[in-house]
């Protein structure tokens, strides 16, 4: 069984927020940085060469394959930035609808920039995705 690449890492979190060429993306990774500090009440940690993360959690698959990943995480990617969050918790959808201008994929959230979303909304769906994670913690 292959290995997961994406680990913590000892990366300067800020160094790497630094390097972000787009200057509206990095102000926004750095605000972004400062929600999830805010929600989780944990120290962010590279995962990888590329995502931000805020604590962890343990996961198995049916399929034996099994692994750690970020309670919460981002990453400034070029085309956007993405926010790594879980969804299935009851006001997931209900969230959403008052979020504003986003793409969802599997557990990600495809912001342009922050401008674009209602941030009490994002603090929430942060908030909300967290204790749901930390609920479902054997």
């Amino acid at each position: 069984m292959t290995e997961l690449k994406t680990k913590p890492t000892i990366k300067s979190v800020e160094q790497f927020l630094k390097k972000v060429e787009n200057p509206t993306k990095k102000e926004d990774s750095f605000k972004i940085l400062e929600l999830m500090k805010e929600v989780t009440n944990e120290e962010p940690i590279m995962w990888g060469e590329s995502i931000v993360g805020f604590g962890s959690y343990h996961y198995k698959y049916a399929s034996g394959r099994e692994g750690d990943w970020p309670l919460v995480g981002f990453s400034p990617r070029k085309q956007n930035l993405t926010l790594y969050i879980m969804s299935g918790f009851d006001k997931y959808e209900e969230i959403l609808e008052n979020l504003g201008k986003f793409k969802t994929g599997k557990s990600c959230l495809y912001i342009n920039k922050l401008k674009d979303v209602n941030m009490r909304s994002l603090k929430e769906l942060l908030s909300e995705s967290v204790k749901h994670m930390k609920k479902e913690k054997p």
